[in-house]
């Protein structure tokens, strides 16, 4: 072997080798869904254009579909250790696409507000059972780095699918539902034909718990809540950061090219660090990314100009790396093999409960106090996060210990 390839494989095993052949199947139909995922960005822009709906009319539809999205996480979790997760998984992804075509070719506020909800339950039903699927694959050992590289392929088609839709809205709307629904429905069908069910026959035959089990968990509802405060601060990236930037007298252009900043560093620096990150305790890892993502919104009170933004973006995105590096993989340690697809319902609806707070609130903020209000409210949160993650790293410890015992 030349010393070349050898220095890359040595660099390559740690972070990407050891997954089973599976895995990597599940990998590449998450980044062949997000490379799709075109019609979420420009939903806004589609309603008020092309079926003529008001702002007011355009944010209930969107509304909706955030509370479909909330319920779907539920139902899907449920479903992923009811009837398993392939199965959950290929229903949950073909209907999004059916039901995304339906939301594009319906006219009328009524067919589309009920074409939204749907698309909603639908749209994230499969992630509890993706989740569970790589806690059934992957040693407690290696799932930190599992749930990074997921991460990396979701970021790396996001940014991808931002870049083609925004070009392909030009030549018309339905492009973006037609591609959307048929990468969702090939994610699907590819995990159906590559991915065998991974519920083992003892989960399958564990007695049955419901929610009610789960929510009797105080560290996993407390993990969740932590979540939720996390997510609340992470999303105003999405709903209200244009906004605050507006007021600075900053346009839609500038707050493309500051939110891509995002992007590219994810992309660059998160598969050189998931693997040592993997390794480090990880309350300690999560606390330090929820101070660093405190901190990044904290500082927008004192940015007036792109580069401040962008300087205040990259803070947050290396505290947003360093979360996303072992947040998924502590659910699957909280949660019992039978259970895994309900554990992962819950922490997925305290991601959709904090995407459907974050405009409400981080609006209210906004418009009392402007911009520091709202970016100081987002520090003081992100602390809170990180003091709460501290208090719960000796719990979330024993369960780590135990989870890997368990294997």
């Amino acid at each position: 072997m030349p010393p070349s390839t050898g220095r890359l494989a040595a660099f390559l095993h740690p972070r990407v080798g050891g997954f089973p052949r599976t895995f990597w199947f599940l990998w590449a139909g998450t980044l062949l869904n997000r490379l799709g995922t075109m019609v979420e960005p420009f939903m806004g822009l589609y309603l008020t254009t092309m079926r003529g709906l008001s702002l007011a009319e355009a944010g209930a539809v969107m509304a909706v579909i955030g509370a479909g999205s909330f319920a779907g996480q539920l139902a899907g979790g449920a479903l992923a250790d009811r009837l398993g997760r392939r199965a959950t998984l290929t229903f949950a992804t073909v209907g999004t696409g059916v039901a995304m075509l339906a939301l594009g070719y319906a006219q009328g506020l009524p067919a589309i507000i009920v074409s939204a909800l749907v698309f909603g339950l639908l749209l994230d039903m499969y992630r509890p059972a993706s989740q569970a699927m790589v806690a059934d694959l992957v040693s407690p050992a290696d799932r930190p780095r599992a749930f990074g590289l997921l991460f990396w392929a979701v970021n790396l088609g996001w940014a991808v699918a931002m870049v083609l839709g925004g070009t392909l809205a030009q030549q018309g709307f339905l492009w973006l539902f037609w591609i959307d629904a048929l990468t969702c429905a090939a994610f699907g069908l590819l995990v159906w034909r590559a991915v065998p069910e991974t519920r083992t026959r003892a989960a399958a035959d564990a007695p049955p718990g419901g929610f009610g089990r789960v929510l009797r968990d105080r560290v996993m509802v407390a993990y969740a809540l932590v979540a939720l405060v996390y997510t609340f601060v992470l999303m105003q990236c999405l709903t209200t950061m244009p906004l605050a930037m507006k007021e600075e007298g900053l346009g839609p252009r500038d707050y493309g090219v500051a939110f891509a900043a995002n992007g590219v560093l994810i992309i660059i620096v998160q598969p050189l660090v998931n693997a040592w990150l993997a390794r480090r305790d990880h309350s300690l890892v999560m606390a330090a990314g929820f101070c660093l993502v405190g901190l990044g919104f904290g500082s927008m009170a004192f940015a007036s100009t792109l580069a401040g933004y962008i300087a205040a973006i990259l803070v947050w995105t290396i505290g947003e790396i360093m979360a996303a590096s072992v947040l998924q993989a502590v659910v699957a340690d909280l949660a019992p093999p039978h259970l895994r697809g309900r554990y992962s319902g819950l922490y997925g609806m305290a991601w959709s409960g904090g995407f459907l707070l974050a405009p409400l609130g981080g609006t209210l903020l906004l418009d009392a106090g402007g911009g520091p209000a709202l970016w100081l409210t987002c520090l003081a949160l992100g602390l809170a996060a990180a003091a709460a993650q501290l208090a719960l790293g000796p719990a979330i410890r024993r369960r780590h210990v135990l989870a890997f015992s368990s294997q």
